[in-house]
């Protein structure tokens, strides 16, 4: 058997699998995450590994399994972080997440050394904040101190592969998402180190995602409740280990969505997608030698979770349900619009100094209209990213949605509607990214191959779209866009605090 984790940005989901990935069981363990003012968003290492251990531990009790029967442990994990180590594979400081947006003087000047358009087509991505390698130099320009103790760098999953393993290493899908890896030459980028003024030796080896960093050590397996034998496939981020828990693994495979806390649209492909606007990106793929175009959304499912924390009773435990449920069927907004840039945003905009907003409110509108344009918000933002892919030649006829926020009917409904296209829920939603780890494992203990993805989620509902809700949608989409472009010269002027 083997055991996926998934390091996301509010807990760690963790499943037990059969050896050619059928689900048995899964189990989430929460952690905090820390945002404040300034475009901070941090998180304890620790509280990864005690997820962790905590999650393997509850599986093999709740299932009554035997630990020798499990044969390999594979981690999925939130990318584009950055966890700083000391001599010893120590955390320094705590780990800066995606989210974080502090570090945009440290992405100005790359841009000035390495120009915004050569930086995409080397990196595939563009030159930003919420990436690994200007959070690195953040750390370096502001916080002296700690710096002095920095040795090397990893990312989530990376952490706790080190601390099963002892090896410090990354793979290529989580490397692409570093702004500091060359996705022609397959290696960290020496071009880009040199203007970010970085040594090389920061950075760990790279890894397919499919490779055996190694067995568990004595202290990992008795931790885990486990033996020594259990072999760690190195694994991969996030958002390549959801395309391939939605079963796409090959470009004949369609798009999908995932409607976690931030949200993405992609698919798969052979090359990188170039888009001439600089709007999407692309990652390396956890399938070696292909890749994952993807356009992310910095706050999807955040932002639902925000509004159903503001008008539950108790925030602590927002009655998300409830409020998207009264928010459905043909309730209008009434030109009422939300900007759902909560945490500044990627796709399509590249603006880290966004914020939210609602537009447009009269005395009539009731918190059912405020949900219904968040859940609108998701739909118009991602919308425009589908237009950049189509754009740059990508077809996309319909998109297979995952994640906890795909359990929504009304949501998906939503989402057909503005998107013009059906949209599909698969029997793996939430468990979705720990059964892309599950099968990339399955792969590397050469057990099976990608092509099992396909058969391990299956289609249980279509949302299809209509055709007058749809043109509707199709102009309003413009007039939610205009509103950023009218507020974007607020948001540049408003203060900046902590070097956001």
């Amino acid at each position: 058997m083997i055991i996926a984790h998934d390091l996301g940005t509010t807990g760690n989901k963790a499943s037990l699998h059969h050896d050619d990935g059928r689900l048995v069981a899964s189990t989430t363990v929460g952690y905090p995450a820390h945002f404040a003012a300034g475009g901070v968003a941090e998180q304890d290492p620790q509280d990864w590994w005690d997820a962790v251990v905590s999650a393997t531990r509850d599986l093999l009790a709740r299932t009554e399994t035997s630990p020798v029967d499990i044969q390999g442990l594979v981690v999925s994990g939130q990318m584009m972080g950055a966890v700083l180590l000391d001599g010893d594979g120590r955390p320094v400081r705590p780990a800066i997440i995606w989210a974080d947006t502090r570090a945009g003087s440290q992405q100005r000047e790359l841009e000035q050394a390495l120009g915004a358009e050569h930086a995409y087509r080397m990196l595939g991505h563009r030159l930003n904040p919420t990436y690994s390698v200007e959070k690195i130099m953040w750390v370096r320009d502001n916080e002296p101190d700690v710096w002095s103790r920095v040795r090397r760098f990893c990312i989530a999953k990376d952490y706790i592969v080190l601390g099963l393993t002892g090896r410090l290493a990354t793979d290529r899908s989580d490397a692409s998402g570093t702004n500091a890896y060359d996705q022609q030459t397959g290696d960290w980028s020496d071009e880009v180190l040199a203007a970010a003024r970085l040594d090389r030796s920061l950075f760990p080896e790279i890894l397919d995602s499919t490779a055996i960093a190694g067995s568990l050590t004595d202290a990992a397996a008795q931790a885990l409740g486990l033996h020594t034998g259990v072999q760690v496939v190195m694994g991969g981020g996030d958002g390549p280990m959801a395309a391939v828990g939605s079963g796409i693994v090959a470009p004949e495979d369609g798009a999908y969505v995932s409607l976690g806390t931030s949200s993405w649209i992609s698919f798969a492909s052979h090359t990188p997608l170039i888009d001439a606007g600089m709007r999407t990106f692309t990652f390396d793929n956890v399938v070696p030698g292909s890749f994952v175009p993807t356009a992310t959304m910095q706050a999807g499912g955040a932002s639902i979770q925000w509004i159903s924390e503001a008008l539950s009773p108790d925030p602590a435990k927002p009655e998300t349900a409830r409020l998207t449920a009264e928010a459905g069927g043909d309730l209008d907004t009434e030109d009422l619009y939300f900007l759902p840039y909560l945490l500044g945003e990627r796709s399509p905009i590249w603006d880290p100094h966004a914020r939210g907003a609602f537009i447009g409110i009269g005395r009539h509108h009731t918190r059912q209209h405020l949900v219904r344009a968040v859940l609108e918000s998701l739909g118009y933002n991602l919308l425009s990213s589908i237009h950049a892919f189509r754009e740059s030649g990508a077809t996309i006829d319909r998109i297979d949605a995952v994640g906890g926020g795909a359990q929504s009917d009304v949501l998906l409904q939503i989402l057909a509607d503005v998107w013009g296209v059906p949209v599909r829920r698969r029997t793996i939603v939430e468990e979705a990214n720990s059964l892309g780890a599950a099968v990339t494992g399955a792969v590397g203990l050469g057990l099976a191959d990608f092509s099992a993805a396909r058969e391990l989620s299956e289609v249980t509902a279509e949302f299809v779209p209509d055709a007058g809700r749809h043109s509707v949608y199709a102009s309003r989409h413009t007039r939610f866009t205009s509103a950023y472009d009218a507020l974007a010269p607020w948001f540049a002027a408003a203060p900046r605090e902590g070097g956001h």
